[in-house]
């Protein structure tokens, strides 16, 4: 399965894929799409984390979403696919609701085993200490901002939080990095002013959060090799 990939990035870029290890947090329209691409391009190792099943309101976006597999956790539903994909991937799932207050949660993550670490979950406080343990493990962290209310993929960037504008949830994650003194941190996000749709939930479409996954992967896996020099 590797032939074509072998094309672009050589024998040795293939070899470094197998053997590196991604951990990534969130199975949602935004992290599903992490995985499928992170799989799909070679890498060994994903481990998922996420407590939640799919739900219909999960199909329009996400691609573990399907009629027939509403009410299925979605990290067995994701080991299963990168399996499918790529028998020699080996993926862990851990069903379970990522909260730094939750030690017994917490301590299953052993950051500094992993060669990247992605963030695509919601919760703030989550996010701020997924980030500042890998950080502190010496392992690189994209996080991702908000993809809800969204219309044009490709007013994505990813940047330092710090240079981020716009974002609604990017603003509350660059205050609250802040003031822990951390800087220095890759984020994906969107120039573009969100939607209002009158109410508390997030207006979602399909090419929107799977186009976030897919830079997303794409900044690791170049990563990975050695390639972003910026």
């Amino acid at each position: 399965m590797t032939e074509r990939t072998a094309l672009l990035i050589g024998e040795q870029g293939v070899k470094r894929l197998s053997e590196a290890k991604v951990l990534v947090f969130g199975v949602g329209g935004v992290g599903g799409f992490v995985c499928e691409a992170l799989a799909r391009a070679g890498v060994g190792q994903i481990d998922i984390v996420d407590n939640d099943v799919v739900s219909e309101s999960n199909i329009n976006r996400q691609i573990i979403a399907t009629w027939e597999t509403i009410g299925q956790a979605k990290t067995e539903l994701m080991q299963k696919r990168i399996a499918s994909i790529n028998p020699a991937c080996r993926a862990e799932a851990f069903h379970c609701f990522y909260l730094p207050e939750d030690k017994t949660v917490t301590d299953q993550f052993h950051f500094a085993a992993y060669d990247y670490v992605v963030d695509a979950i919601d919760t703030v406080s989550a996010k701020i200490d997924i980030i500042i343990r890998s950080k502190g493990a010496g392992v690189p962290v994209i996080s991702s901002m908000g993809t809800g209310n969204k219309l044009d993929p490709g007013k994505f960037e990813i940047t330092d939080i710090s240079k981020t504008s716009v974002c609604p949830l990017a603003k509350v994650v660059r205050r609250e990095l802040r003031q822990r003194g951390v800087n220095d941190v890759k984020v994906l996000f969107s120039k573009e002013e969100p939607i209002k749709n009158g109410g508390r939930t997030p207006g979602s479409i399909s090419f929107v959060p799977s186009t976030a996954g897919l830079l997303i992967a794409g900044e690791v896996i170049r990563d990975l090799l050695g390639l972003n020099t910026k």
